[in-house]
């Protein structure tokens, strides 16, 4: 009764937040007081609820040094024209007339190189979102293809904190989890572009004006060379070299290129790393601005207190009633089903990716326990369904960003098909396997 009043005060706490429009930093931290009491109910010493904290929030080092890695990295890939160049010369060799579907690759490629949904919503996807209203396309099919394409990357990138959440959580390796990931995805992607690709075309002129973008040419120079940090992300990742190390090395590149190119002093260059980029001019500050140390500071202190929720889960038995209703689900059809059945409830619940994938793990974990299984499972549903809920950050942050109607979410191709196409896959391995033991 108390594990259910518990979870009940939780799921209250984040109701109100969401409609009175509070931070979710303060519905974490409220949950955070109502488990500490739960776990005082039952006992536990403030000594020992200190030490359940402390192991969740070691579960999750790895992704905060990375996640400051990474808001540098982005900064320096603002700065130094990589992002700019990427942007500049991809627009220029677009059709017009499947732009959605054009919009959906490039989000998927800018989200690929830099793990982030947010940080490439914040950047191609504003550019697409531009682009795509000049060329009178409604901003639902273009926020839905936007929204499909960030997520690319989240779920699969090398510098995807979600990917590096995941590993950290079943102890798989991340370069197998992406290879894995690759291989279970690449039909619902190739769907989701023919999908894009006809339901969207639109007749206009054949070829995307490098005019809407020439605020980078202006302002940045675009010399080859600016690409080099993407490239050693790609090519350090290819040879399966540890991320930190991955990550560091852009970043050096990174620095080498602002200093050199785009002529920026050591001061500049400091306060580019801790505060992130941002442009003199309006326009591209409009555009572009964004990354530093900094930035990630909501989003690092929304992992922690996830995570320290997590030391409570394991240590309290609070999940122990959800876990034997989905190992009875596991049973009538089969594991990934009841991940995702589970990923679903947990991202409704948490209104963050991050606690929601932390929460099916813990879940599930009974259910698959190969770490490099239940690694894909989660990535492949818990992952995307975060981005399906209407009030779950990954939802609104991207879609109030490139100012897309909430309905956008029904367009959201990828995010649909990832889940159902390894559902039918499961059940048609459910079955065979069924048929075989009764044979």
């Amino acid at each position: 009764m108390a594990e259910m009043i518990t979870l009940l005060v939780f799921i209250l706490i984040l109701c109100t937040c969401i409609l009175k429009d509070f931070s979710i930093l303060l519905a974490l931290f409220l949950g955070l007081i109502c488990f500490i009491a739960y776990s005082l109910y039952k006992k536990y010493t403030f000594i020992q609820i200190g030490k359940m904290l402390l192991s969740g929030l070691m579960e999750a080092k790895t992704i905060l040094v990375v996640f400051s890695l990474i808001g540098m990295l982005t900064a320096l890939w603002r700065a130094g024209g990589t992002i700019p160049f990427i942007i500049y010369h991809t627009l220029s060799l677009i059709d017009s007339r499947f732009f959605v579907m054009f919009a959906f690759l490039l989000c998927s490629l800018v989200s690929s190189l830099t793990g982030t949904a947010f940080g490439t919503v914040s950047t191609m996807g504003i550019i697409c979102m531009i682009t795509g209203r000049a060329l009178g396309i409604p901003a639902f099919h273009l926020g839905g293809a936007i929204l499909s394409g960030v997520f690319v990357g989240d779920r699969c990138s090398p510098m995807s904190s979600s990917a590096l959440l995941v590993s950290e959580l079943t102890g798989s390796d991340i370069y197998t989890n992406i290879k894995n990931m690759v291989k279970t995805s690449y039909i619902p992607f190739i769907f989701t572009a023919a999908f894009y690709a006809a339901s969207s075309y639109v007749a206009t002129s054949s070829s995307v004006s490098t005019d809407r973008v020439a605020i980078f040419a202006e302002n940045f120079n675009l010399n080859p060379w600016v690409i080099l940090p993407a490239l050693v992300i790609v090519a350090l990742a290819i040879c399966k070299y540890n991320i930190k190390v991955t990550i560091i090395w852009s970043i050096i590149s990174g620095i080498v290129i602002c200093m050199y190119f785009q002529g920026m002093s050591l001061s500049e260059l400091f306060s580019c790393l801790i505060y992130g980029y941002h442009a003199e001019n309006g326009q591209l500050a409009r555009l572009i601005d964004g990354g530093g140390l900094v930035s990630m500071g909501n989003t690092m202190a929304i992992i922690a207190i996830s995570s320290s929720y997590f030391g409570i889960f394991r240590n309290t038995k609070l999940l122990d009633g959800i876990k034997q209703w989905s190992n009875m689900i596991a049973r009538r059809s089969s594991n990934f089903a009841a991940v995702l059945v589970v990923s679903i409830i947990t991202a409704a619940l948490s209104c963050n990716q991050t606690l929601a994938t932390m929460l099916t793990y813990e879940i599930t974990n009974n259910i698959v326990p190969d770490g490099k299984q239940l690694a894909i499972y989660l990535e492949n549903t818990v992952i995307l369904v975060s981005a399906l809920i209407p009030w779950s950050i990954a939802a609104v942050f991207p879609l109030s960003t490139v100012g897309a109607p909430t309905s956008s979410i029904i367009y959201a191709v990828y995010l649909y098909a990832v889940p159902l196409w390894n559902l039918f896959i499961s059940f048609m391995d459910y079955h065979r396997y069924k048929r075989a033991m009764e044979a």
